[in-house]
């Protein structure tokens, strides 16, 4: 089985009906001047035997620095990544969930390459709420799979989505 990764999309719907969600910018010099299509899922490998669920958790607030904010989780299920890694998502919503700056953990590299001198630096050096049609601009091409899951949950009412909501999903904005 190749690698497996699991993490969580917060999302959140604004007064206006419009959609947000919660995404990540990798850190390091590879991804400092990269932005659309630069952007994550918080999210992390498991390892043999580890709970996909546990590791969703562990990874938002390894990357993040903080808790996963509160709330029932929706399984957006899987997506195979062009690299061959699959990734497993649950959405969050999270109406009150604010950061006001990444604590992200950090990795060291041989940086410049070849230089012998190892450098650490964030995995996460930003973390924003972007609408839905931002964010499928800024994500990962494997990953704006899981907006279209939130959006199509959400736009059919159902209910496991948002807790002690009576609406039927129309009139929201993606």
């Amino acid at each position: 089985m190749g690698k497996v990764s699991a993490g969580l999309l917060p999302f959140r719907i604004t007064s206006q009906n419009v959609i947000e969600v919660f995404i990540v910018h990798p850190g390091g010099p590879f991804w400092s001047k990269k932005d659309d299509g630069a952007w994550s899922v918080a999210k992390g490998e498991l390892e043999i035997g580890e709970n996909p669920e546990v590791v969703a958790e562990r990874e938002f607030a390894e990357e993040v620095g903080v808790e996963a904010p509160n709330g029932n989780r929706v399984d957006l299920g899987e997506i195979r990544q062009p690299s061959g890694k699959t990734v497993r998502v649950w959405a969050v919503e999270s109406a009150i969930f604010e950061i006001s700056e990444v604590a992200s953990n950090r990795f060291e590299m041989e940086w410049p390459p070849k230089s012998g001198h190892m450098e650490s630096f964030p995995e996460v050096d930003r973390a924003e709420w972007y609408q839905v049609s931002q964010a499928r601009l800024k994500l990962l091409k494997g990953q704006v799979g899981f907006l279209d899951r939130l959006v199509e949950m959400l736009a059919s009412g159902d209910k496991s989505v948002r807790e002690g909501d009576d609406s039927s999903g129309q009139g929201l904005l993606f």
